[in-house]
């Protein structure tokens, strides 16, 4: 296990990425430790031209080094020592990624940087899987579906779970052969930065993988940039709009978008209480309820509603907050304290509209940073703020129903369908529920993501377009192009 470490000796490397260099210049920001918010560095911010110059070298770098057009197995090689390389650097990217943001040193590097690894070491398999298919077609003429790579993809990574996040963007794109250009998020730009490093120093090109850092300035311009041939965000419904508005102003690009999530976890009577509790506790404790996943919506049925909660309110009480660079530490801060503000507002507004907490609702003093009380509200409805919106914070909610149907119709939200949780010990109902649920993923008798790699993540309605991870993340980094031969004598 990792232990505790001083966040001052933590050094990074500042600047953009570009052609297998850090490259600085122009107007800077500061970026501060989510636990203290204590500023320990600067980034530039990427304008148009700059942007431009990382998309050149993609371009150029593709065309030099014959990534698309070199044998599928060497790009495998390539990317397995990658992800050795990753395993080996475990607990300098683990210290990285936890001075600047929200994972806890221990979740770092046990967690993050290990599934990083791994999630680079799946996609790599998939180097020479896709290269298309025959179709069926006359016998006089041969139908051939061939798959290319689109060249240069765009990725918009998110400040939550930066390394692996970046993972689910990278390791298709480069797996089929194109290259890329990511920007991270402001708030957590340098882990991403180490790891291209580490991809130069597995044999990658420079240039196949580069990175701008800034604001929602610099990811416009990569969503409008017109050689990039395919964007991949992950992060809020209201940018995700935004960067497929601006990736189809300038000229029609597809994009794969993983956005907000308001999931719930439907609680029927049969259930193992016990579990059902667990997994809900650790779905809204996890990065202290910065997920897209979160289970933040409670709905359970009436004969159990007391005995669930009061097995939650115990579970979410036992936390170890703390800085992320200390081992102990289990429950993470906020990413800033304008979010915690937010989710300040949110829990308010919640109270007005006759929310009852039953735990928590405020911040957590004593540690420098902004830390929310894990909370439950009560008495809520379907219109209440914190039933409705997205909190991004270790807020629950509970929710009764009397019947089955009741609660579908409860679990059903109007704008969001990322995931839901179902705990049962009847298995038709169980598939009835999945069958039911507006949800890209349906956990049964448990809540969160695995190292299933195989198995995709995305949504229904306005959580998101396409799907990270799995066959379909590869295929949506491939476009198809179709051939008729005629060959008849």
């Amino acid at each position: 296990m990792p232990g505790d470490f001083d966040p001052a000796t933590i050094e990074v490397t500042t600047g953009h990425f570009i052609s297998g260099e850090a490259i600085g210049g122009g107007e800077t920001m500061p970026v501060a430790r989510p636990s203290d918010l204590v500023d320990y560095a600067e980034i530039p911010i990427a304008d148009a031209a700059m942007v431009d110059r990382a998309v050149g070298s993609a371009h150029a770098a593709v065309a030099a080094s014959g990534w698309a057009t070199r044998p599928p197995r060497e790009r495998a090689r390539v990317l397995r020592r990658w992800a050795e390389l990753i395993e080996a650097n475990a607990e300098e990217l683990g210290r990285i990624e936890a001075v600047g943001s929200t994972r806890p040193i221990s979740q770092a590097v046990t967690g993050d940087v290990a599934a990083t690894a791994d999630g680079i070491r799946f996609f790599a398999e998939w180097a020479d899987k896709l290269g298309g298919e025959v179709a069926a077609t006359r016998s006089d003429k041969l139908g051939l579906i061939v798959s290319e790579p689109y060249g240069v993809v765009g990725a918009i990574a998110p400040w939550n779970v930066p390394l692996s996040t970046a993972s689910w963007k990278l390791g298709p794109a480069l797996a089929v052969g194109n290259a890329i250009v990511l920007k991270p998020s402001e708030l957590t730009p340098f882990s991403t930065v180490r790891l291209a490093q580490l991809a130069i120093e597995a044999g990658m090109p420079a240039g196949i993988f580069n990175i701008v850092q800034g604001t929602g300035v610099t990811g416009d311009a990569l969503a409008r940039h017109p050689g990039i041939g395919k964007i991949s965000f992950t992060g809020s419904t209201r940018t995700g709009a935004a960067i497929m508005k601006a990736a189809a102003e300038s000229g029609i690009k597809p994009v794969t978008l993983e956005l907000g999530g308001k999931s719930p976890q439907l609680v029927f009577a049969d259930a193992d209480l016990e579990k059902a509790a667990t997994c809900i506790a650790g779905s809204i404790l996890a990065n202290s309820g910065q997920g897209c996943v979160a289970g933040s919506r409670v709905i359970v049925q009436r004969p159990v509603a007391e005995a669930l909660t009061d097995l939650l309110r115990k579970k979410l009480a036992e936390i170890r907050p703390g800085h992320t660079w200390k081992a102990a530490t289990d429950f993470g801060p906020i990413i800033s304290e304008a979010q915690a503000r937010r989710i300040g507002r949110i829990v308010t507004a919640s109270r007005e509209q006759g929310g009852e907490v039953l735990l928590g609702g405020g911040l957590m003093a004593g540690y420098g940073g902004a830390y929310y009380q894990p909370t439950i509200i009560a008495n809520v409805t379907a219109d209440n703020a914190a039933v409705r919106e997205e909190v991004f914070g270790p807020v629950l909610t509970i929710q009764s129903f009397a019947d089955e149907e009741e609660g579908f119709a409860l679990a059903d939200h109007p704008e969001y369908g990322l995931a839901a949780g179902v705990y049962t010990r009847d298995l038709g109902r169980g598939l009835r529920a999945v069958r039911r649920l507006q949800a890209g993923t349906v956990w049964v008798n448990r809540y969160s993501r695995t190292l299933d790699f195989i198995l995709p993540t995305g949504g229904y309605k306005s959580s998101g377009i396409g799907k990270d991870l799995g066959r379909q993340a590869v295929e949506q980094n491939l476009r198809h192009k179709t051939v008729l031969i005629d060959i008849a004598s």
